[in-house]
């Protein structure tokens, strides 16, 4: 069962997202906005590096050029019950600019204290697609189980409570 704006905004103000606002509640998902830092592919190593967003606006975004495959983290912290499994998707809004999310969005019940970790791509071959922190990105689905698991992502988890941005661990 997919959970409906009001039982969204009641597990928002009990805790199951941190960083989140009114207005980003849709009927049935939240909102979820870019946050302050990028991992980008550099010439100097096959890892990974961060990149700083935050001197970046909408009036002065990071461009994301044609091909360029990029981490980035949402502002919104998520602690999920035991009983909610959560999937992103992106905006549509997004995906018509030429922004690809490379569907590793979701988030097993009691996954916690962590942002979400997203994997962009721009599939536009002739222009680069603008970025900016807290702008819109995706939106979350949270998903009612009908019992809880026996084994929690709390328990068994590689990626909980993870403070921003993360490479692979794979």
């Amino acid at each position: 069962m997919i959970l409906s704006d009001w039982e969204i905004r009641a597990r928002c103000a009990g805790g199951m997202v941190i960083d989140w606002c009114q207005d980003l509640i849709n009927p049935a998902s939240l909102d979820v906005r870019l946050g302050s830092t990028l991992l980008i592919e550099s010439v100097e190593s096959s890892d990974l590096v961060p990149y700083p967003l935050h001197r970046h606006t909408q009036d002065n975004p990071y461009l994301m050029v044609p091909g360029q495959f990029v981490l980035a983290e949402t502002i919104e912290t998520f602690n999920l019950p035991n009983d909610i499994a959560a999937q992103f998707m992106l905006k549509s809004s997004r995906a018509r600019e030429g922004l690809e999310h490379l569907m590793a969005g979701y988030c097993d019940p009691g996954w916690h204290g962590s942002k979400l970790t997203m994997e962009l791509h721009n599939s536009r071959q002739l222009h680069p697609v603008a970025l900016w922190p807290t702008m819109k990105i995706g939106q979350m689905v949270f998903h009612k189980m009908s019992t809880a698991p026996q084994r929690s992502y709390a328990v068994t988890g590689r990626y909980n409570c993870d403070s921003g941005v993360q490479q692979s661990r794979g």
